[in-house]
Formats: C-alpha cells, sequence, structure tokens
C-alpha cells in the first residue's frame, strides 16, 4: 500500500457508467439462481491523463447480496461520485475513506475505486500487480461448476474443464444435490483430482451431520454452508466437520475476516474485491489472513476481462496459496470486451503486462453491447 501512497495524484474528470449486456456461454445456476446473461455495470474515472475502467460486480437481481445492478447504478451518481473531488488532485487510496459515510453497497464502491486506482496506475506507469505486491507472473487456474439438471450433464462438464486443463474443481450444491454428485465426479476422475464445494449460505446449523458425511471424498473446503450472518453457527459446523470450512459471503472486510477466524468459524478464507468494496481492501484482507496463518484464494462473480484482469493481479499476493475461480475468459463469454483475453495455458493463466490493469478495451465490440451510457458530470 505505501508504493500507492508515493504515487502522484490524477484530476478527475467526471465519471461514465455504462451498462453492457453480455450473454453467457451457457446458463450458471447456484442456490441463489440460474443466470443465462448478464447486465453489466462499468465505471470509467475520466482524468486529463489516461482513463481508468473499474467492474461492478453486483448481479441482475439482488440475491448474491442485497446489491444490483439498477441500484448500483443510482447510489454511485447519487450517492458516492458527488462524495470525490473533480477537478482537484486525487489518490486512489483516499476513495474508500471519501465514500464511508455511506453505508455498505461494497460493490459500488468497489468499482469506483479501481476505476481511479487504475487511472493512477496507467497515469504513474505502474501496474496494479506490482502495486497490491504482487509474487507471481502467473497463477493456477480452477474452475466453478454450476448445479446441473443430470448427474451426466455434470460429469461430462467436469470432464470437458479438466480436458482443456483447469487443475481444480468447485462444485456448487444445495440440499439434495450434494453427496450423490460429489461422490459421482470423486470416484469418476479419482483422488488426485483437487475437488472444493460451495453451498452459497443453502444450509442450516441443523445439517453439521449431513455436511460431515462430505468429508468421505477428501475436499480441499465446504465453501460457505450457512448464511452469510451466521458467523457463530459456522463455528458449530466446523467443530463436526473435519473438511475444512471456507467463508465467502460472511467476509465484508478485514475486521469481518479477523473476527471470523478469531471465532473458529474459517480455516479458509475466500476473497472479493468487489464483496469487500474494492481491491485495496481485498489486500487488506490477504494481509490479516497471511498473519493469522490462513490461507486464502480469489474468488469470481462472472467478470468480464477488466475484473477478470484485476482479480489476477490479487491473485498473485503470497498467501493465495489455494488455486481460485480465475478461470479463462471463454468459460463464460464467446467474445469478451477485452482485446486480449485472459486464455489458460498449462492450467494457468497469465498476468497481462502494462500499467494499471494491464487490459485494453475492445472499443468497437463494447459499443455493440452497450445498453445505455451517462456521464457524470454532463459535458
Amino acid at each position: 500500500m505505501s508504493r500507492l501512497a508515493d504515487l502522484s495524484p490524477i484530476v478527475l474528470r467526471g465519471f461514465e457508467f455504462r451498462r453492457v449486456a453480455l450473454p453467457l456461454v451457457s446458463p450458471f445456476r447456484t442456490s441463489f439462481g440460474t443466470e443465462t446473461a448478464r447486465d453489466i455495470l462499468l465505471v470509467r474515472a475520466l482524468t486529463d491523463g489516461p482513463d481508468g475502467w473499474g467492474e461492478c460486480v453486483a448481479g441482475n437481481d439482488p440475491l448474491y447480496s442485497n446489491e444490483y445492478v439498477d441500484a448500483a447504478q443510482h447510489v454511485s451518481i447519487n450517492h458516492l461520485i458527488t462524495r470525490l473531488p473533480i477537478g482537484t488532485p486525487i489518490h486512489a487510496v483516499d476513495v474508500a475513506r471519501l465514500l464511508e459515510p455511506v453505508k455498505d453497497h461494497r460493490m459500488a464502491k468497489g468499482a469506483i475505486e479501481a476505476a481511479v486506482l487504475d487511472a493512477q496506475l496507467r497515469a504513474n506507469g505502474v501496474s496494479l500487480a506490482a502495486a497490491l505486491g504482487a509474487v507471481h507472473d502467473r497463477v493456477p487456474s480452477g474452475v466453478s461448476v454450476g448445479i446441473m439438471d443430470t448427474i451426466d450433464d455434470l460429469v461430462s462438464v467436469v470432464g470437458g474443464y479438466l480436458d482443456d486443463g483447469y487443475v481444480r474443481i468447485k462444485l456448487k450444491i444445495e440440499p439434495g444435490w450434494d453427496l450423490e454428485p460429489v461422490g459421482v465426479i470423486r470416484r469418476t476422475f479419482g483422488d488426485a483430482i483437487p475437488l472444493q464445494v460451495d453451498a452459497n449460505t443453502a444450509y442450516t446449523r441443523d445439517d453439521g451431520p449431513h455436511l460431515a458425511r462430505l468429508d468421505q471424498f477428501g475436499l480441499l473446503l465446504i465453501e460457505q454452508p450457512l448464511p452469510e450472518d451466521d458467523v457463530t453457527g459456522h463455528a458449530l459446523i466446523a467443530q463436526q466437520v473435519a473438511t475444512p470450512i471456507c467463508l465467502d459471503e460472511s467476509i465484508v472486510s478485514a475486521r469481518a475476516a479477523i473476527d471470523a477466524i478469531e471465532r473458529g468459524a474459517c480455516r479458509i478464507i475466500n476473497i472479493k474485491a468487489g464483496r469487500v468494496g474494492g481491491y485495496l481492501e481485498a489486500a487488506a484482507v490477504h494481509d490479516v489472513c497471511r498473519e493469522r496463518g490462513v490461507p486464502v484464494w480469489c474468488g469470481g462473480m462472472l467478470e468480464t476481462g477488466i475484473g477478470r484482469a484485476m482479480n489476477l493481479a490479487l491473485a498473485a499476493l503470497p498467501n493465495f496459496t489455494i488455486t481460485g475461480d480465475v478461470s479463462a475468459s471463454e468459460r463464460f463469454w464467446r467474445r469478451d470486451i477485452v482485446t486480449e483475453p485472459v486464455r489458460l495455458h498449462d492450467g494457468h493463466v497469465t498476468l497481462p503486462g502494462g500499467s494499471g490493469s494491464g487490459v485494453s478495451i475492445d472499443h468497437d465490440f463494447l459499443e455493440s453491447v452497450t445498453t445505455s451510457r451517462v456521464v457524470v458530470p454532463q459535458g
């Protein structure tokens, strides 16, 4: 973080809020619901120098969290950017403090901070990876597999991803879709395949004995079995289950991470920058986990190449010792909005070069999928 504080500030001239519509390659089903397309909010920081881009990971509906894309755009325009100085110097490290009086809305805040951060880093010729303290130039890539209609479909999809070279598989689970599909995948592909499951808050405190039956499959972790506000419940489940419990939705800040760790609610943490309010807070979560000997991994939120590249920079930090969900662009999109989509090579994805996030926008394609565009202040 000290390197960021030493960078020359930038002068903001305004923000562009752009909505784009992208269909997913295939439906993605979790215990929250099924997504077939994304309505994505992109934030562009307009400056006297290079512009910066951020991506809001809020979904179409308030199902994963209370945030959703329409609300994210509204609060960004009417309550967040009004707190940022226009026409005077600003540092990206100050954005979170300036936005803090507005309660929650972490995904919207994270997108704005990312845009300012990207612009400042580009103006100073520094990459996001270097600014955050990355120690790798490529990271292993895992893939998240949604709930399928049939076990046969699941086996086919997982087999395809393994053939593609993904080095770790995550299966979405829910009551009624857990023991059988996990068991079939383990038996079909063997014990050597790193395998984990994600419940997305679908279980209750009473399900400890049932979740303990997953221990037989040698999983890396069980992610977020209980509702996000039930940290004590996770601590109780952790006493009944041998497989490490990992928290996702419960971790909204470095302070929340410390609380969960100290209460014995988890042995692993999934870090998503949008969920915690931005990449700087995500790095802080990484740091407090590292200090306490708790490994972390980088989760995904169906990002385009903008968010995907920034996730790669985060995932290259030293305590990201568990393979994350930073998969290739083609996992979700037939065509990405950046000129050089993230690609899989030998089970790994390589960080883009260059300053800021390191990616360039495919402006022609972006225009073709744009559904609305608002510039504030209006020029």
